[in-house]
């Protein structure tokens, strides 16, 4: 059998006191071998008490080192890792999200296997509380989602996207790593360059984690805030989308609002801004019936429509103020959107 390659898996991180310390168990309970296994948490000056967990399992740990990322974000904390990174492969981890205990040997097995550019698997969450299993529940609907394949836990295949994801390190600094402007859809942008490129993204049903969502209606607000205005300056970047459904929220939320513009001055703007109203209603409704009927989660049936809302509205806006501002205006991204969201930990 071929010697394994050395792997590093690359953690960017900021005030994840309540996440760190699992997420580390998960990747320290891996059937890798340790000798072939290098960690390397990109810390972004937290002030939570993440930076003492941290210090404490890099003396429990020699595979564990922590780095420094004054910029704050995720891709100058992705960069900063992969730079001093030693393995061939480079991981990239989340610190919401617990690992299975195959998860790396299959990344890099999957990844030798179909000789693809990046690879990874589907999103998997795990919840708790009816708001946060609601959260969940609508994050694999297509109807939030626009059918992403990357929600669909059982897929294989070719992808436009996949979720951290698992390169060759030499390839990561031929395409020049991530883009270290973007706040949030780093991912999406580097995944795009490699396709653009010629490259392939491929999901494995194989490589399973579970994410924990957002366990708030204002957290996912802001989150999913963040993606919409991040995404226009990807596709600024790029001159094209990825996929269309990153166009839906935002041509929806444009059109209902020039509608409503229009709708005292017109009777046909008036009479489509009630069309659209209540198709979009009925919609949601029927979504979320048909979403706590398949999963077997009733007791979120009142929640679901409020939390497909936020998904839709919050990218929606998110994507019109990132068109205002780097399509239109010209101007640089506002405070709100430069900072990473997280949520509030007593």
């Amino acid at each position: 059998m071929k010697e394994l390659p050395v792997v590093t898996v690359v953690i960017p991180c900021r005030n994840e006191r309540l996440f760190i310390g699992p997420c580390l168990d998960s990747i320290q309970s891996n059937d890798y071998p340790q000798d072939k296994l290098e960690i390397i948490v990109a810390d972004g000056m937290s002030d939570d008490g993440t930076r003492d967990i941290l210090l404490d399992y890099t003396t429990r740990y020699q595979s564990i080192r922590v780095v420094d990322n004054p910029g704050r974000i995720v891709s100058t904390g992705l960069n900063r890792a992969i730079k001093l990174a030693r393995g061939e492969i480079i991981l990239r981890m989340d610190a919401h999200t617990e690992y299975a205990a195959a998860y790396i040997r299959q990344c890099v097995t999957v990844l030798l296997e179909t000789g693809a550019d990046n690879v990874g698997g589907a999103w998997r969450t795990q919840a708790s509380g009816i708001l946060q299993k609601a959260i969940a529940l609508a994050f694999h609907s297509p109807f939030s989602t626009g059918g992403a394949r990357s929600h669909k836990v059982d897929y294989e295949g070719d992808i436009d996207t996949v979720i951290y994801g698992c390169w060759w390190r030499a390839k990561l600094l031929e395409l020049g790593m991530f883009d270290e402007e973007l706040v949030r859809n780093q991912d999406d942008e580097l995944n795009l360059r490699i396709t653009r490129s010629g490259g392939k993204l491929w999901q494995s049903a194989r490589i399973k984690s579970c994410y924990r969502p957002r366990p708030s209606l204002k957290g996912l607000w802001r989150q999913y805030t963040q993606y919409g205005y991040w995404k226009v300056r990807v596709i600024q970047k790029h001159k094209q989308a990825a996929s269309w459904r990153h166009l839906v929220p935002g041509v929806w939320l444009g059109g209902s609002l020039l509608l409503a513009l229009l709708a005292p001055f017109n009777q046909l703007a008036a009479g489509l801004l009630v069309a659209t109203i209540l198709l979009y209603v009925v919609a949601n409704l029927l979504f979320s019936m048909l979403t706590c009927w398949r999963r077997e989660h009733w007791r979120q049936i009142l929640v679901v429509p409020a939390v497909f809302a936020v998904y839709h509205l919050s990218y929606g806006y998110g994507f019109l103020r990132g068109l205002l501002d780097f399509v239109l205006l010209h101007r640089a991204p506002r405070t709100e959107f430069k900072t990473l969201t997280r949520e509030h930990v007593p």
